[in-house]
């Protein structure tokens, strides 16, 4: 059986629903922030160092993530390959 819901909210409303924080102040600053970094860039490598620095952990935590992504993909395809149609 399935069931669909469907909920018409503004992002705002669901940040509040669920109790997660209002970034947009961050975000603002964030975005600011990238607009500086980017004058000057001229060329592809520069963007690519710049990519580095910013990117929480790096290389690292780009690899991380993917592997944590991929583990749950995994998971839950034996997880679908154990269960029975009734």
């Amino acid at each position: 059986m399935k069931v669909h819901i469907e909920i018409d909210c503004t992002p705002q409303e669901a940040r509040d629903f669920m109790g997660l924080p209002d970034v947009a102040k961050a975000n603002d600053i964030y975005i600011d922030t990238m607009s500086k970094a980017m004058k000057g860039v001229t060329d592809p490598e520069q963007l690519g160092d710049i990519a580095k620095q910013l990117a929480p952990m790096g290389q690292f935590g780009l690899k991380m993530f993917q592997n944590f992504i991929e583990g749950s993909l995994a998971a839950g395809g034996s997880a679908a390959k154990g269960k029975s149609k009734d």
